[in-house]
């Protein structure tokens, strides 16, 4: 394995070799001796056979999260044009993500990741370069500090407690909530700090972005994954199957509870009908549910889903409505943004609701 610095040293040859490419042969890319401690290279940029150049100090770093952005770059730009007008900063890392690159040109900071995200602006010489490239990490490319993500269904419990109850918290009260183990509350919650979607003051949590969370989760997760569901017909329909379920035996009516786009309509309409999903506790089998509501199984146009449930927290604070069991709409609105066609607009509109209507779905402090 290569060591800290040898890696450093060729991402900086990458991402030098990069810039050139970009600028092409009229252009020259010349590392200059470093006296800044701080930064990993002064490059010189400037056209052949024009005197004017441009220096670009550079950071190459093998990630960049969000709060290393504002906590470690953006004083290190102010304080650079402070004595250098015409020096910028550069920061050349494997991937950048859209949040930290948004953060990066608000504070007019130069950067370059080996994807092909590039925002690069010098107005002597004027040099202005703008490509897009990965909008998700390669698997190539390096983890931030923290390494817990938000995949996985105890990423998904932190997720809805986030959500549901409102801060100031602390990781005690999050591992209560959820039933996860605290190392691994305060991991995921390092890893949210580091993306800037919750704020601490000490080891309380004050501030949480739950909109952007739900949204950074989605991108980790997917609703209908292979073998996690299966189709079928509701020879009836879907409005008749509401009422036979209600009519279930207990030990049915507990273990089955609709997300999805019916469970959306309680709140928001952006369009009627659609799959009825059901999620199937694991005491329950599939095939003896599809049996009690004479279901047909089919492969291709079905109007009810079966959805294997993942963990039994899919069913915190769901509710029961003419007999019918729903999730909380915090899980809707996972479900919905995960899911296919029209669901993810419905889920956009249901996250706008919620946003607007807190007191309608969100618990008090004690996660009642």
């Amino acid at each position: 394995m290569e060591s800290p610095l040898i890696e450093e040293a060729h991402l900086l040859e990458q991402g030098i070799q990069a810039l050139s490419g970009l600028l092409g042969p009229e252009w020259q890319v010349a590392q200059r001796p470093n006296k800044s401690k701080v930064l990993d290279a002064l490059l010189e940029v400037r056209a052949e056979g024009d005197s004017t150049f441009t220096q670009l100090l550079v950071e190459a770093t093998q990630a960049v999260p969000p709060r290393f952005v504002v906590e470690r770059l953006v004083p290190q730009v102010q304080l650079l044009r402070e004595v250098n007008h015409y020096t910028n900063l550069l920061v050349i890392a494997p991937w950048i993500s859209s949040q930290a690159r948004e953060l990066l040109r608000r504070n007019g900071i130069a950067y370059l990741d080996l994807t092909g995200n590039v925002d690069i602006r010098v107005s002597r010489p004027a040099i202005i370069i703008h490509t897009a490239g990965a909008e998700k990490a390669p698997r190539s490319a390096p983890r931030e500090h923290s390494r817990t993500t938000l995949a996985g269904t105890k990423a998904g419990r932190l997720v809805r407690v986030l959500a549901d109850v409102p801060p100031p918290h602390r990781a005690t009260d999050l591992h209560r909530m959820s039933g996860l183990s605290l190392p691994y509350v305060s991991r995921l919650l390092d890893t949210l700090a580091d993306q800037l979607l919750i704020r601490r003051d000490g080891r309380i949590i004050t501030d949480v972005d739950w909109g952007s969370i739900v949204h950074e989760r989605v991108e980790e997760a997917s609703l209908l994954s292979p073998g996690t569901y299966r189709g079928f017909l509701a020879p009836n329909g879907v409005p008749a199957l509401l009422q036979q379920i209600a009519r279930l035996p207990t030990r049915y009516i507990d273990g089955l509870s609709i997300t999805g786009s019916y469970a959306a309509q309680r709140f928001v309409h952006v369009a009627v009908g659609g799959q009825l999903m059901l999620y199937v506790a694991p005491w329950l089998n599939v095939d003896d549910v599809a049996d009690e509501l004479g279901l047909l199984p089919v492969t291709k146009g079905a109007d009810v889903l079966l959805l294997n449930e993942p963990d039994d927290f899919v069913r915190s604070r769901a509710e029961f409505v003419d007999g019918v069991q729903y999730v909380a709409p915090s899980q809707v609105l996972l479900d919905c943004l995960a899911g296919p066609g029209r669901m993810p607009a419905e889920g956009e509109a249901l996250l706008d609701f919620m946003e607007h209507h807190p007191e309608k779905w969100r618990s008090s402090k004690n996660g009642k």
